[in-house]
Formats: C-alpha cells, sequence, structure tokens
C-alpha cells in the first residue's frame, strides 16, 4: 500500500506543477480556515499589547531574538498571518522563506493528519541506523526526484547550517583520502586526532566569498561573511575569503566593468588556492547562486561556468549552498540550474522550504567509512514526503 508520506510528498509536487509557488495557498475545502481578502489591523502599532505582554514574558525565559510577534497559526491562511492581537498581514517573511505554500494548506492538512504521519512523528527513527521499510521508495519520490542533474546521491539533515557543515567534513574528508592515496589510516593519525593536534587532525580549509552567508554554527560561521554580529566573540578558523563580482547596473551599460570584476574575483580564486597549499590547503569552495543575506548579490552564469571550469582545473570540489534559493524560489526548482554548467557541482545543500536539510553530492565525496557524516534522526524522517 502507498504511503501516506508518499502522498503528501505528491500533494506537494502537484501544486507545485500547478503553479502554487506563485499564487496564493487559497483554500481547496469549506473545513480549512479561508484566506483573507487583504490585510486588516486592529490595534494602533504591530506588534499589538498582547504581543508586547508575551515578548516580556519570553525574554526573561530564553534568549531575546528580537520576536516581532506573536502568531496565530490556527487562524492563519495562504499568504496571510494573523497575530495574537488579531492584525492580518501579508506575509512576505514565510517564516524565514521556508513556508512553500502559505499557512493551512488543506491538501497538506489532509495527509499530515494520516495514521503513518502520526507513526513517523512519535517515533523520529534513526535514518542512519533504522530507516523504515520503504525509505528507499520515499527517497525516490521525493528529494531524488527534484535532484540537481548529475547528483544521484543525497544525505538528509535537519537544516541548513548542519547541512553545509557536514558537507564541508565530507570535502576534508575527500582531500585526506586523496592524500593517503588507499593505504590504511595511521595508529599515529587516529591517536593525534583525540589531541586535535597533527597528523590526524590536518590543517585544511574552504574558500568562500566575502558578504557571503552560510549558516550561524559554530564552524560554518568561518565561511559566513554578511554581517558582523554574526561572527562577533566566536573563535573562528582562519579560513580565506575573495571578493565575488561587484556589478554596475544595468547590464547592458557596464559590460566591461563587470568583465573585469569577474576576471578579478576568479584570478583571486586561483592565487588564494596556490596560496593556500603551502599552509592550511583549500578543500573545497562554497558559494550561494544569490548571496541573499549579504545583500542580494548576483553574478552572470558565465561567471559561475568559469567558477566552475577553474574549480575542475584546481581540483577543488564546488559546493553550492542552496539553502535560500532552492526548491523553486528562481524560476528552476534549482537557481544553479540557470547556469548551464557542462559539469554538475560536487555538491549541492538544500534547506528552508523542502522542510528538512540536506546534501546532494556525487560519488567522489562518499567517505571510505560509516558514521562519519551522521546524527541522530538524520532530518526529520516525517517531513520528507514534503
Amino acid at each position: 500500500m502507498q504511503s501516506s508520506l508518499l502522498k503528501y510528498r505528491q500533494a506537494v509536487m502537484a501544486l507545485r506543477t500547478a503553479g502554487g509557488l506563485l499564487r496564493p495557498a487559497r483554500p481547496m475545502s469549506s473545513s480549512a480556515v479561508a484566506e483573507p481578502a487583504g490585510p486588516s489591523i486592529r490595534t494602533d502599532s504591530v506588534p499589538g499589547p498582547r504581543s508586547k505582554q508575551l515578548m516580556e514574558e519570553a525574554n526573561k525565559k530564553q534568549l531575546p531574538h528580537g520576536i516581532y510577534f506573536f502568531a496565530d497559526y490556527s487562524k492563519s491562511s495562504g499568504n496571510y498571518i494573523v497575530d495574537v492581537d488579531g492584525n492580518t498581514l501579508l506575509d512576505m517573511f514565510m517564516q524565514i522563506s521556508s513556508l512553500p505554500f502559505g499557512y493551512n494548506h488543506p491538501a497538506l492538512q489532509k495527509v499530515a493528519q494520516s495514521k503513518e504521519f502520526l507513526e513517523m512523528s512519535i517515533n523520529r527513527p534513526a535514518l542512519g541506523v533504522c530507516p523504515p521499510s520503504d525509505w528507499v521508495d520515499r527517497l525516490n519520490a521525493s528529494l531524488l526526484s527534484v535532484a540537481p542533474k548529475g547528483l544521484s546521491r543525497v544525505q538528509t539533515m535537519m537544516c541548513g547550517s548542519c547541512a553545509n557543515e557536514n558537507a564541508i567534513k565530507m570535502l576534508f574528508m575527500r582531500y585526506m583520502a586523496k592524500q593517503r592515496a588507499g593505504r590504511p589510516v595511521s595508529q599515529q593519525e587516529l591517536d593525534s586526532t583525540m589531541l586535535n593536534e597533527l597528523p590526524g587532525t590536518p590543517r585544511l580549509s574552504i574558500l568562500s566569498f566575502k558578504r557571503s552567508f552560510h549558516g550561524r554554527t559554530l564552524g560554518v560561521l568561518s565561511c559566513t561573511r554578511s554581517k558582523a554580529i554574526h561572527k562577533l566573540d566566536v573563535p573562528a578558523f582562519q579560513w580565506p575569503a575573495v571578493d565575488f563580482p561587484a556589478y554596475k547596473y544595468p547590464l547592458e551599460q557596464h559590460q566591461e566593468h563587470n568583465a573585469k570584476q569577474e576576471k578579478l574575483s576568479l584570478v583571486q580564486v586561483e592565487e588564494t588556492v596556490n596560496r593556500q597549499r603551502a599552509t592550511e590547503p583549500v578543500a573545497g569552495l562554497i558559494v550561494e547562486p544569490i548571496l541573499a543575506e549579504g545583500g542580494d548579490i548576483h553574478a552572470r552564469p558565465e561567471y559561475f561556468k568559469a567558477l566552475r571550469s577553474l574549480c575542475s582545473k584546481l581540483d577543488v570540489p564546488l559546493l553550492v549552498d542552496e539553502v535560500q534559493t532552492g526548491g523553486g524560489l528562481c524560476g528552476t526548482y534549482w537557481a544553479h540550474e540557470q547556469w548551464g554548467l557542462d559539469s554538475p557541482p560536487d555538491a549541492v545543500t538544500f534547506s528552508k522550504r523542502t522542510l528538512l536539510g540536506g546534501i546532494y553530492f556525487s560519488d567522489n565525496l562518499v567517505p571510505d567509512q560509516q558514521y562519519r557524516v551522521y546524527n541522530t534522526w538524520l532530518g526529520a524522517q516525517q517531513s520528507h514526503a514534503a
């Protein structure tokens, strides 16, 4: 019998095919909360008094996160969010761009209330050791059905930061496997890594771009360069960063300037990789298709084609961070598909609109031992259908 989770996935895909990413998520049955005709403000300001009261209470019990207001999700629908004071707002934020079809979509509610979905939610399988019997079928019907061209493997994770961190680990493991050239790991390596020392703990680096954002967890912060407040007071790896092309617009009026910017960036990549070989070799390069959190910064497909070619020449795997751009936001399911690459990236990370995190990757990034890229749940199993 086809699992309810698979039906959930098919419902999502059907909505995407019908243009659900571009249209308001209108209710499909009378039992769902109807989407409002438009915004409605009941209080003198937003946040209203009830939200302000709850903010004061929350800030005494957890880290203050700059809460905008408290929401009433039972009354929210489609593209509109309702707060605890009864204000109805057109939601351009959509939970940091992680809500694919708006609030309380009835097609997804129906499947989420099924027995199978409930079982997976409360049992939280440790997917790396005891996945459900139809796990491969679910991967094929969901994540692998939209895999970037040329990448036929996927590792699930919980969020974008942990997807990037584990993808970076895979890049390091790939580099060291090449250095060993088939020899077994030595006892010296095993002993020294327990002390965070050479040779078991190698001095390697990841190359990123200035103004990029790849997450807030401890390791990946060394690649994040968008805002100082993210990194302040936190120890970091001394990993290099280079300039992303700084275009002038309109593009057709600044072709010479923009071509120079692209060349400058590519030269910096090559020079940095070569310079790092003597100290902390670059095990991989990470890039966003759009430097979103850093300021909505774009580059032409021609630049990314040249970057892909340069990475291949330098034997530096290319990791494309599609946490913010993946899921159909850019006209194709993955933004990098618009580059027209001759060969795929070595890895693509995702999260947000896919409702879990993960890594698509090539065969050359498969670790040589089990449990090297692993955590308890490896993502939220009940979300795989989405």
